[in-house]
């Protein structure tokens, strides 16, 4: 197999009407701390999904994950989105991860805080990042697996244009023992030819 190309330029900030997205980068560590506590109980509703969202972080666990984050940006092993309203206040975070640059597919991960849910923020992220992955990094596929019972985050993959593609049964199990079935949602390019 061929090595794969990572494109030279991974476009470090996006824009949307409302929001900026950027890469993480050192000293955002206070804000998704903030972000996650206040998130904590939503969060943890889907512990098979979000298992990192079991235990509370510290503001040091927190700036850790933005640090590695902004590795893996500059390596191209994960594309991780902060998204930041007109103010400045940190209401979202998306993400392109388990890439395969070969194809290339990425999957998408995103999440709001409790704070600011219903205020389509997500959506905004997540239809600014596959425009992106599509537009720019050549994305044949987007694919998000969410919890079946997870009716939000469904709700943001259909709004976005990813089909259900199928419902994976006992793919996943809590922490406490429970079997979750896990729902896969994809977009695909419309041009797209076998290699």
């Amino acid at each position: 197999m061929p090595m794969p190309t990572i494109p030279q330029q991974l476009k470090t900030e996006l824009r949307t009407a409302r929001l900026l997205l950027r890469c993480p980068r050192e000293g955002d560590g206070p804000l998704v701390h903030e972000a996650v506590v206040e998130s904590l109980d939503a969060l943890r509703a889907w512990p098979a999904s979000l298992p990192w969202a079991m235990q509370e972080p510290s503001v040091a666990v927190s700036e850790s994950f933005c640090r590695n984050s902004a590795a893996g940006f500059a390596q191209g092993t994960a594309l991780v989105y902060l998204a930041f309203d007109a103010e400045g206040k940190w209401v979202a975070s998306t993400s392109l991860h388990s890439i395969n640059w070969n194809v290339p597919k990425f999957e998408v991960g995103f999440w709001c805080r409790s704070s600011l849910t219903g205020k389509g923020y997500t959506k905004e992220a997540l239809a600014a990042l596959m425009g992106y992955a599509f537009a720019s990094l050549g994305a044949q596929r987007v694919e998000a697996f969410t919890d079946e019972e997870n009716t939000g985050s469904r709700a943001v993959c259909a709004s976005v244009g990813m089909r259900l593609e199928g419902v994976l049964q006992n793919e996943r199990i809590t922490p406490a023992g429970s079997l979750r079935n896990t729902c896969v949602y994809a977009a695909v390019s419309r041009g797209a030819k076998a290699r």
